[in-house]
């Protein structure tokens, strides 16, 4: 059976998946497209080293910085990972909140054409040139729906959004349609369900506490390792404020508050997307504890069997 626990940014999506995982003596893989970089850890809220002695994770720090990723690249990882894993269990488990990536696991990306290096060397100097935000508009304006998606101005996505457009004439969010589709049925989809502001109180602290634990000092070391500022991971939530920070461009409280709204944004286009999933069951995580979640997933698990 193949697991999947999904939720929005901050919803406690970690400590219930380990107990999960423990109880099915299974490995985690991780659905979240920032999670799968090495070196991006507190601005991710990656599993900390204890979280992943607990468990065995996959797509956590299996990419480097400037390594190209992509829905398509994920599901592939992903199938490869899970076949692994049923070989010697009956369970498979993915947890994360990466919308197009969840989808990809419950219903098959149509194809989509390849790069095309003329486009991408025509889109890349007119960014080298205007910046950008002109870029980040046209793809608003062709394919609003998949801008809804993005954690911001996301190079990379960006231009392969437009690349698509250019070669098809069709929004690159057309290929990951959300239409109504059944799930699998060896499938099963369990959400965390919070109140509004509870969630946004937790992103709020949870956004402290990166700061508390050293978001500054590990957005300076990775450019200090050599990378550029304008790599896909680096445009993300969080480190483009930072990034800000330490060029003098804005004041740390500022990105703090910056970084707050932006996350509670996110949030909410998460939850707006899984809206459209009827077949999500959903856990109340905010009236009950991580164990009494952990019964309530298994037994559904085991009415299924």
């Amino acid at each position: 059976m193949r697991i999947i626990l999904l939720g929005p940014t901050a919803s406690g999506k970690t400590e219930l998946s380990l107990q999960i995982a423990e109880e099915l003596e299974i490995p985690i893989i991780s659905v979240d497209s920032r999670q799968c970089y090495k070196h991006l850890d507190i601005g991710t809220a990656k599993p900390s080293e204890k979280e992943l002695q607990r468990v065995e994770h996959y797509n956590i720090s299996n990419l480097e910085l400037d390594e190209p990723d992509s829905v398509q690249a994920f599901s592939e990882r992903a199938e490869v990972w899970e076949k692994e894993i049923l070989s010697s269990s009956d369970h498979s488990f993915f947890v994360g909140g990466s919308t197009l990536h969840l989808q990809s696991l419950i219903r098959p990306i149509e194809d989509i054409p390849s790069a095309n290096e003329d486009n991408i060397a025509e889109i890349e100097s007119q960014i080298d040139k205007e910046g950008i935000e002109p870029v980040y508009n046209k793809l608003n304006s062709v394919d609003p729906e998949y801008v809804k998606t993005m954690d911001g101005m996301n190079r990379q996505r960006i231009i392969r959004a437009l690349d698509v457009w250019m070669q098809t004439g069709k929004p690159f969010s057309s290929f990951h349609s959300n239409e109504e589709f059944e799930l699998p049925d060896d499938t099963l989809v369990f959400g965390l369900q919070r109140d509004r502001q509870n969630l946004y109180d937790r992103i709020n602290q949870r956004v402290d506490n990166m700061i508390d634990e050293g978001l500054a000092e590990e957005t300076q070391k990775v450019l200090e390792m050599g990378y550029s500022k304008d790599l896909q991971p680096l445009n993300a939530v969080g480190y483009r404020e930072i990034i800000a920070v330490l060029e003098g461009k804005m004041e740390l409280d500022k990105a703090v508050e910056k970084i707050k709204t932006q996350t509670r944004r996110y949030a909410k286009r998460q939850l707006t997307w899984f809206k459209r999933w009827d077949f999500i069951e959903w856990l109340p995580a905010d009236e009950k504890k991580p164990e009494e979640l952990k019964e309530i997933l298994l037994s559904h698990l085991a009415a299924k069997q």
